[in-house]
């Protein structure tokens, strides 16, 4: 196929290179403001969700939306400074 688009280019090997960039801008241009756009809808990568696959109830640890206290919203259920050494000083 490419070979068929490359004979029928005309103006010789500059015409060619020029026909072929074109081609490629083309089809990059109605690729990114026509096809892309009119499948955003039906591709599912704005639909994410993190769940741990059991619904949560209130007292038994899990995440309840609502009543979290202030502060603790964005908690880690790990402790930072034990693998985080404070720098040393530098020798001198």
């Amino acid at each position: 196929m490419y070979a068929f688009i490359w004979r029928k280019l005309p103006f010789g090997l500059a015409g060619k290179l020029i026909g072929s960039v074109l081609l490629v801008a083309a089809t990059v241009a109605l690729l990114w403001y026509v096809a892309f756009p009119w499948a955003e809808p039906l591709l599912p990568f704005d639909d994410v969700q993190v769940e741990s696959g059991v619904p949560a109830e209130p007292g038994d640890g899990g995440p309840v939306t609502g009543d979290t206290p202030a502060g603790d919203e964005h908690e880690l259920p790990y402790d930072t400074d034990q693998n985080n050494p404070a720098p040393s000083s530098p020798s001198r």
